[in-house]
């Protein structure tokens, strides 16, 4: 497991936002800060409209933002768009391909930009993901279509990858081709992946470090399996009278008759111990899934904001 983004002793970045903030007439992105080490995989969460792709956009030089500092492989974004996007592939679900126009010859048109441009690999993918050359991208499926965008990115063999959910709509096996090839790869630890979805499977599966932003704010972030490890949900029977201890971390998710159900973000070694003293028998102590780490994240910080 690489370092959390969080990590002042990490020297090397890809990218770095710091204080980002941008404010539209319903919506504000306030104070983002999300630092990218190089040869991580960054999967950022959220529910629709929670700011993934408008941070991702800022990122990219794509939107300004109103207050902060963007900067890409040590450059500010402002100042050196031309010389780093060449070495940034960027996907996003309202890029367009041109639709008479055939997969190959896309493929011819992307190399003839990039130098970096790997053929053999480009053919490779053709092959990975069940494409052909001469078919018109009017003819693809939407599931077709993501994938020749991937292609056309990847074969470029970009240093960072920013990638809007990509699999969003997908079948399942498109969904396990793409994903199985980005965990290709990543096996290259000197190339830095920022991956968005609000589907948290396809996150847990690739990604080194996991934030979760929700309402135009990060609430939470840090290593995958510090998230996994650190939050248990608690299953306890008790009395008619009984009083629910005071431990750090320990909030009631549901109850019904003398069955209390609460999820822990700060597990500590006395936690059964303390439970146990106060009354309650516990009838499970279990690991939670992302998906659940998430939502229990996303409501306490909105229960916090409200009070």
């Amino acid at each position: 497991m690489k370092a959390t983004i969080e990590d002042p002793m990490v020297s090397e970045w890809s990218a770095s936002l710091q204080g980002v903030s941008k404010t539209y007439k319903h919506f504000q992105l306030r104070d983002i800060n999300l630092q990218l080490q190089s040869g991580t995989v960054v999967g950022l969460i959220g529910p629709n409209g929670a700011g993934k792709s408008t941070t991702m956009r800022i990122l990219m030089g794509l939107v300004n933002p109103d207050s902060g500092t963007v900067s890409v492989f040590g450059k500010p974004v402002s100042s050196s768009e031309g010389s780093v996007k060449k070495d940034i592939g960027y996907f996003s679900d309202d890029m367009r391909l041109y639709k008479p126009e055939s997969i190959g010859w896309h493929m011819q048109f992307v190399r003839s930009l990039y130098a970096s441009w790997d053929d053999t690999y480009a053919k490779e993918l053709l092959d990975r993901f069940g494409l052909i050359e001469r078919q018109t991208i009017k003819g693809l499926s939407h599931g077709q279509r993501v994938k020749a965008m991937l292609l056309l990115i990847l074969a470029r063999k970009p240093k960072l990858l920013v990638l809007d959910e990509p699999t969003n709509g997908l079948d399942p096996v498109a969904k396990h081709e793409i994903l199985a090839e980005l965990m290709k790869v990543v096996q290259d630890e000197t190339r830095t992946i920022l991956y968005s979805s609000h589907n948290t499977q396809d996150v847990e599966q690739i990604s080194d470090v996991i934030t979760f932003i929700d309402r135009g704010q990060v609430i939470a972030s840090s290593n995958r399996d510090d998230f996994l490890e650190g939050w248990k949900r608690i299953k306890l029977h008790v009395q008619d009278d009984w009083k629910a201890p005071h431990i750090p971390g320990l909030k009631l998710e549901s109850e019904f008759r003398n069955l209390r159900v609460f999820s822990c973000n700060s597990v500590e070694d006395d936690l059964a111990a303390r439970l146990s003293a106060s009354g309650a028998v516990i009838e499970a102590m279990e690991p939670m899934t992302l998906e659940e780490i998430f939502v229990s994240t996303v409501i306490r910080g909105r229960e916090e904001n409200k009070s």
